[in-house]
């Protein structure tokens, strides 16, 4: 067992990491990546540091990143028309726009039940709530005390698809809703008439590269 630590140990830390975060298909953490590469955390910490400022300093079309408590390598937004013009070229399966609102709505209100968020929205929600979980976007998060309803919060890897490590990053509504302080007291003076969230909010514009899986139903 020494003997393969060593072996994997001698080989340089940096060309490692970054042979195992090009085959990721999720963040890895600096610990996994320790292990993984035989090298203390902390030697990995910094390597991983090193390299996300020499890709900057060197202008790539990638970029690491430490998102979601993992690390793991993004094209540059810059770039972003290209990649996406490429991805998204006839590809049909995408989020809809009441898919989006939902996803914001729980994003912003989470835990929160399924009736709560089609209070807010002024439609029902169960399809698009379907189609959000089979994404991986959204996930059960307990049953409310008072009802036994069912509530649901965004997953990590919906952060991972915003680029944002913790829901504290997600921006404020106030600039989208400036005549109003408390999102429950408009959905109350709303009353369900419709949906609150605004559309172009940054949980709203999150990219719709998550391709695989159904469309939304219902309302979608």
């Amino acid at each position: 067992m020494t003997e393969d630590v060593l072996e994997v140990a001698v080989a340089e830390l940096r060309p490692s990491l970054e042979a195992l975060l090009m085959i990721a298909d999720q963040p890895l953490d600096e610990s996994t990546l320790a292990s993984a590469a035989g090298a203390p955390v902390a030697e990995v910490a910094s390597a991983l540091a090193e390299l996300a400022e020499e890709y900057a300093a060197q202008g790539r079309g990638f970029e690491l990143r430490n998102v979601a408590g993992g690390w793991r390598y993004y094209t540059r937004e810059e770039f972003a028309p290209v990649v996406e013009a490429f991805v998204l070229d006839g590809q049909q399966a995408r989020l809809t726009q009441a898919a989006l609102e939902t996803l914001a709505v729980v994003a912003y209100k989470q835990p929160v039940s399924r009736a709560r968020v089609s209070a807010i929205r002024g439609v029902n929600v169960d399809g698009v709530m379907r189609t959000l979980l089979t994404r991986g976007l959204v996930e059960e998060a307990g049953e409310d005390h008072s009802t036994g309803a069912h509530l649901y919060r965004t997953t990590s890897y919906f952060m991972e698809r915003i680029g944002v490590s913790s829901l504290d990053e997600l921006p404020e509504l106030a600039p989208y809703l400036p005549d109003l302080d408390d999102l429950d007291d408009l959905e109350e003076e709303l009353g369900g008439s419709g949906g609150m969230v605004p559309s172009g909010s940054a949980v709203t514009s999150v990219r719709a590269d998550d391709t695989h899986g159904a469309t939304g139903a219902g309302d979608a």
